[in-house]
């Protein structure tokens, strides 16, 4: 049996990368029409304080074929603008609006 068999039907490659109390993962999967995708985990370690357990708390993005090309593109064009402060270009097709600090605020409170 090879590693594939032992990850699961539909996973293909995985790699991780430690960052301090994160780790992140890169899952390439396949479809049941065969299709690769991506899944990309955030994991960060929580400590809880009542128990004096630990749990993870994790976040995940699922990357599609067709969305391949412009995410790596916006994701380089963005880590440039970290490094060196050159903005990447605006895409139209792309942009859907600037969230303000209230926008942010309200589309991340809990019901």
């Amino acid at each position: 049996m090879d590693y594939r068999e032992e990850m699961g039907r539909d996973d293909v490659l995985s790699r991780s990368l430690k960052a301090g109390k994160r780790t992140y993962f890169f899952d390439v999967k396949k479809t049941k029409a065969g299709e690769k995708y991506l899944v990309i985990t955030e994991s960060k370690k929580r400590f809880n304080e009542q128990d004096g357990s630990f749990s993870y708390d994790k976040h995940k993005i699922f990357l599609y074929k067709e969305d391949y090309d412009r995410f790596a593109e916006l994701l380089s064009g963005m880590i440039t603008y970290m490094k060196d402060g050159v903005e990447p270009p605006v895409n139209e097709l792309d942009e859907i609006g600037f969230f303000t600090e209230k926008d942010e605020l309200d589309f991340f409170k809990e019901d």
